[in-house]
This record gives C-alpha cells, structure tokens and sequence, in this order.
C-alpha cells in the first residue's frame, strides 16, 4: 500500500482541496506478477473523433532507478476550468472546487512504469490514490490514463482507446440520472479488456468481443474477488462486474452502482 510523504501544508482526507500544494505518495517497488466502469453506448459522433491536447500524455514514461522501476507516487492538486472544458460544466452536481487531478505512476502493458492523471472528487482523491498505489504495486498492467476530455468529453472514444478514467459530467446509461462519475467518485479501470457487457451478452465496442466471458485469465482483466477488486474494496468501492444483469467490469464506485 503506498504511503503519504512530502505533505507540506496539505489538509487531510476529509479536505483534500484546502491547499494546491502538491501530495506524493510513495510506496517501495515490490515486484510481484501481473493480476489476472458506465459507458455511454452511442456511436461517436464526428465532433469527437478528433482529441484535444491534454498533458501529461499516456505515453509518458517514468525513467528507472538503476535498482529497478521508479517507486509509485501520486500528486493530488486543484483542477483548473481548462482542464476540464470538456467534461464540466455548469450545472453538474458537483462544483469545479470539488474536483482533483492525480497525477500518478502507474505500470503499463510494455512492463514499464508510466505517468498518468485521473479527474476525481477531493473527497476520493486520496483514496483514490492509494488503490493505484496498490495496482502499480503488483504490476497490474493499465494501457492509459488521461483525463475524458482528451477524447473531447466523449464517452464512447475514451473507452474504444481502451482508457482509464474516472470524472465526465454524464448521466448513467440508460438513465435521465446523474452518473456516478458526473460526481467524480467512479473509476473505469481499463475498458477494453474489462467491457460493459449487456444481460444479453452483447457490447458496443468490437475491440472488447474477446473479453466479455468471465472469468477470463488475461493481462489487465478483472475477476470477481481478484486482488484488483479486494483493493477497491478497501476504501469502501463496489464493482459493476458484481451487478445482476448488465455486467459493467471496468465500473468501481463510492455507492456499487
């Protein structure tokens, strides 16, 4: 489990945005092996096909100390309305003053540390954080991590490119409601490999037909009890692969919906 250093100034959990100073996180690299969110599901529309440049980009990668991969780390700070333009706006349910980047190491599919960032709720952030400590800990492989608003807000584009998100200012799918992750306290942990899956078997994303069968012994997918959903469920989250019905595999939220 990653542990905090480097706090100076910072609030604790329960204020996670009373300062823009930067949190690290770090925790010892521990090698072990590779461990065995909703979707909007309309076509993308031409607007969305075209992504805005966001840093940092997911092919950033972290350099190796000479013992080894870089230990995790995680910086929790202040979302600027640039940042979001995309995925916010006003009217959502949750103010812009209530929303956190972390910008956090996380282990890819080339067996390489990189450096990605998730839009959350301050509440969440710091717990948030340490559950991707956890994940880079036992290299759990993750193919990218950017804010939605790279893809230009559009659900459907982030998942086909197979990215780790969690903030998008959306309702649910199939809902008039608010989505959990219009209130930054729901992740979509590695779409294509981990799809939304509905109760007749089919998906909207023919990139993911050779992931929608559980359980299912390949890099980056998500088990019912595996170590990646024991890890969320430490702080409290549920998992959508756990739902009667429509199964949503990459889905972890505050509430388990």
């Amino acid at each position: 489990m990653a542990a905090l250093a480097g706090m100076t100034g910072c609030a604790g959990v329960g204020d996670a945005g009373a300062s823009a100073t930067a949190r690290t996180r770090v925790s010892p690299p521990t090698v072990a092996s590779p461990a065995s969110d909703s979707p909007t599901r309309t076509a993308p529309s031409a607007a969305s096909s075209s992504a805005a440049t966001v840093s940092p980009s997911p092919e950033t990668v972290v350099t190796p100390s000479p013992s080894g991969p870089p230990p995790f780390s995680a910086k929790i700070e202040k979302v600027s309305r640039d940042e979001v333009r995309y995925s916010w706006r006003e009217g959502c349910p949750v103010p812009l003053s209530g929303l956190r980047k972390i910008t956090m190491t996380y282990w890819g599919f080339d067996d390489r540390a990189h450096t990605g960032t998730l839009v959350v709720n301050k509440k969440v952030a710091e717990d948030v954080a340490s559950v991707f400590g956890k994940l880079y800990d036992m290299r759990y492989p993750i193919r990218r991590m950017v804010p939605v608003d790279v893809y230009k807000g559009s659900d459907y584009d982030s998942i086909d490119a197979d990215n780790t998100s969690a903030f998008n200012c959306r309702n649910a799918t199939g809902s008039g409601s608010w989505s959990n992750h219009a209130y930054g306290l729901a992740v979509d942990l590695n779409p294509r490999e981990n799809p939304y899956v509905y109760a007749d078997g089919s998906n909207a994303h023919r990139n993911a037909n050779a992931f929608v069968d559980r359980p299912l012994k390949k890099r980056g997918v998500i088990n019912s009890g595996d170590r990646v959903v024991r890890a969320f469920e430490q702080i409290g989250w549920g998992w959508g692969g756990s739902w009667s019905g429509a199964k949503d595999y990459q889905h972890f939220s505050e509430n388990g919906r």
